[in-house]
């Protein structure tokens, strides 16, 4: 079966890594804008091969989108003449834009899947073998894909040891603004706090764990968050809003000393592990 993976960063190398483990089964076929990152994808072996035209990986058997969520609705414009067999999966952040752009002629050949796994590092020197593997993987609107697509995307997904599970597009971009996207907002915001204060070396020398754990996914590629931001909109200012307000309400606890209150707010946030 041969496997078309555009975009050979984080998830298209670390996909690229995971599934060369079945030689018999998959040969992986490369393709990015970036030459950077062919070369790095071939040096690294994170591919078998790099695809000479972008027809090709449109006559590939499975074709996986690991780029930007914009550049995923652009690109699946360009897929109407895949044959009828093909599997086309996206990996993007944000479900319910994609859904609605994929043209109706190839709709049954899309699988919508987010991994929820990843790093603050990009680009194909960051790809990690097992990044996918005891991961949850959520597939959206199951009933608008083929049942060939579904049994092949469902069949990679056990190779690669993820975690399936299923739900509504608009659910997963509710919920992904509350446990993905709006960290990432608190993490750039933490880092700029400090960043724009008098001496931010100073104070950055006194970080430990909880400050460096808080503050890594700050590093993560502006292009990639700006576009998941502008894509999930809505639901990312009602996670932040809700955000500010137990913010708020801390603020106004330690100002008005009211340190029972205070106490009792912390003891029901450590209920969230019990659920974790």
């Amino acid at each position: 079966m041969n496997i078309g993976i555009i975009g050979l960063g984080l998830m298209g190398g670390s996909l690229g890594l995971a599934l060369k483990k079945f030689p018999k089964k998959y040969t992986i076929i490369g393709y990015d804008h970036n030459k950077k990152h062919q070369e790095d994808a071939l040096k690294l072996e994170l591919i078998d091969k790099l695809a000479q035209s972008f027809d090709e990986i449109k006559s590939c058997d499975v074709i996986i989108l690991t780029i930007p969520v914009d550049a995923i609705i652009k690109t699946a414009q360009t897929l109407t003449d895949v044959k009828e067999s093909c599997t086309i999966i996206d990996f993007g952040s944000s479900k319910g834009k994609i859904d609605a752009a994929i043209p109706p002629i190839i709709r049954q050949n899309f699988v919508t899947a987010h991994p929820m796994t990843g790093t603050e590092k990009f680009g194909p020197t960051a790809a990690i073998e097992e990044l996918y593997t005891d991961k949850t993987m959520v597939l959206c609107n199951q009933e608008k894909s083929g049942e060939l697509q579904k049994k092949v995307a469902l069949e990679l997904f056990e190779d690669i040891k993820a975690k399936v599970v299923f739900m509504g597009a608009e659910e997963h971009d509710k919920h992904a603004a509350f446990i993905s996207h709006m960290p990432h907002a608190v993490s750039y915001a933490i880092a700029n706090s400090v960043m724009k204060q008098e001496d931010p070396e100073s104070i950055i020398a006194l970080a430990g764990g909880g400050f460096r754990s808080m503050s890594r996914i700050a590093k993560s590629s502006p292009n990639m968050w700006e576009d998941i931001f502008r894509q999930n909109k809505e639901n990312l200012l009602t996670s932040m809003k809700a955000f500010n307000e137990e913010m708020q309400l801390c603020q106004d606890m330690i100002e008005h000393e009211e340190w029972g209150n205070l106490h009792k707010w912390m003891t029901e946030a450590n209920k969230l592990h019990d659920i974790l």
